[in-house]
């Protein structure tokens, strides 16, 4: 397994290192102090798993995460100060696996891994009471399942609309007329019961492309 962890304060970055190399012996993992070096090391040799804090030199995790996600199969997992759901919506809108915060134990570091694992999603344990992360968790479980109703066909298309392909490229890529990409669009838009207009459909999909892309991997 290959662990990389991208984190500007040492002596933190060197004790998340000590646990996890207690915790799975055989691991390869990498570190780096900055947004910009962690994200090029992601793209050149993507690791299994990357621990990113928020606040880094050059570019932040929540930059990092976006672009790892859009060009990796790499799982993320943001692990910071900021306990609040302001915080947590925007990690899951660009594309986090999961969300610790530096104060959870070497315990729920390991349980936060083998969910990943298979295939689940994570928040620390901390987080779950508050009422804000309880929406938030309710609007991502809800918006889960509405995805899931979609076809793959119907999926791709989504994924095509939340990168602002018009109809016409959509249709080009999929192989299909234009009339099959708009009875797709209708479709995914009763599904996802949002309003049936080209425009109301791609404003929702770029609201939640972090989600879409995470589903659309799986």
């Amino acid at each position: 397994m290959k662990l990389l962890i991208a984190d500007d304060h040492p002596i933190f970055r060197s004790g998340l290192k000590s646990l996890l190399q207690n915790a799975y012996l055989e691991a390869e993992i990498y570190e780096y102090d900055n947004g910009e070096d962690a994200e090029k090391a992601i793209l050149e040799n993507p690791p299994d798993f990357a621990f990113l804090d928020i606040d880094m030199p050059n570019k932040n995790g929540l930059e990092v995460c976006k672009t790892v996600k859009e060009k990796t199969n790499s799982q993320v997992i943001i692990l910071t100060m900021y306990n609040d759901g302001e915080m947590l919506k925007k990690a899951f809108d660009n594309g986090a696996n999961a969300y610790l915060v530096k104060d959870n134990t070497s315990e729920e570091l390991v349980e936060c891994i083998e969910s990943l694992k298979m295939g689940d999603s994570y928040i620390a344990k901390s987080m779950r009471k508050s009422a804000k992360v309880q929406q938030q968790l309710k609007k991502y479980s809800e918006l889960t399942e509405k995805l899931k109703q979609l076809t793959a066909t119907e999926m791709k298309t989504l994924t095509l609309v939340a990168e602002k392909y018009s109809s016409k490229e959509i249709s080009e890529l999929l192989f299909v007329s234009a009339k099959s990409v708009e009875n797709y669009r209708s479709r995914i838009c009763k599904k996802l019961e949002i309003d049936t207009s080209k425009k109301r459909l791609i404003v929702w999909a770029l609201e939640n492309k972090g989600l879409i892309d995470e589903m659309g991997n799986q």
